[in-house]
């Protein structure tokens, strides 16, 4: 009776199966945020530069409001029965958000998500608008917490003495404000003001095809298809 021994891996092909493996969690990984979300990566790009030119909109429009209207800690109403009240620079962040806003829109619908052709503008400008205004709410909170003066998270009037307009503590409130909301204007966007546009771009992948899913190896052959064509053993997953 012929004697068989197992034969068992040395070092150097369990050092090679753990590179190919590696190489091949890599490539999916890679697959994974570059191609399959590679839309998203381009859109969320393109918001950015939109939403840089809209923080220049919103300064520049609370600059102006600045000079030319009340002072920003002025009282501007008081709210009934209670001990609060809006102060202006409420008022120069809303109209500097309702022109930010629409100046957005125009710009993301046109170029970021490219959604004219696919919806009305009220449709969905008002989406906008309303993802805008909640926004604007989280907005108006945080710039109470940097400008009112009993605040943990006030400014410093110390540093910031209004003696300048790159000390002036308005206009820092604000681009903090803007950091702040941004990213959740983008997500709410995203998901629900340009919904039209939402699979457009999308990506197959590679790996979706029979012969190539994971986990499923072609009949009669030893390999699994690798995503950039070369083919990686079996014996390496």
């Amino acid at each position: 009776m012929a004697n068989h021994t197992a034969r068992r891996a040395g070092p150097a092909e369990g050092s090679s199966a753990a590179g190919q493996y590696a190489r091949l969690i890599v490539q999916r990984l890679r697959h994974f945020l570059f191609v399959r979300h590679g839309h998203n990566w381009r859109l969320l790009f393109r918001f950015g530069l939109v939403g840089g030119s809209g923080v220049l909109v919103n300064m520049l429009t609370v600059i102006l409001c600045h000079k030319m209207g009340p002072n920003e800690n002025g009282v501007f109403f008081d709210l009934p029965l209670t001990d609060f009240n809006v102060r202006w620079y409420h008022v120069y962040s809303t109209i500097a958000f309702l022109t930010a806003n629409l100046w957005n829109f125009q710009l993301n619908r046109r170029w970021t998500f490219q959604s004219a052709a696919h919806a009305g503008w009220f449709r969905e400008y008002f989406p906008f608008l309303a993802v805008g205004l909640l926004g604007q709410a989280v907005g108006l909170g945080i710039l109470t917490l940097l400008m009112h003066p009993d605040s943990i998270f006030s400014l410093s009037t110390t540093f910031f003495d209004d003696s300048t307009g790159f000390r002036t503590r308005l206009y820092w409130a604000q681009l903090i404000t803007i950091a702040i909301v941004t990213p959740l204007s983008f997500v709410l966007n995203k998901l629900w003001t340009f919904s039209a546009v939402r699979g457009k771009g999308a990506v197959a992948s590679p790996l979706s095809n029979t012969a190539g899913r994971v986990g499923v190896v072609p009949t009669g052959t030893g390999t699994a298809p690798d995503p950039e064509g070369s083919d990686i053993p079996t014996g390496a997953r």
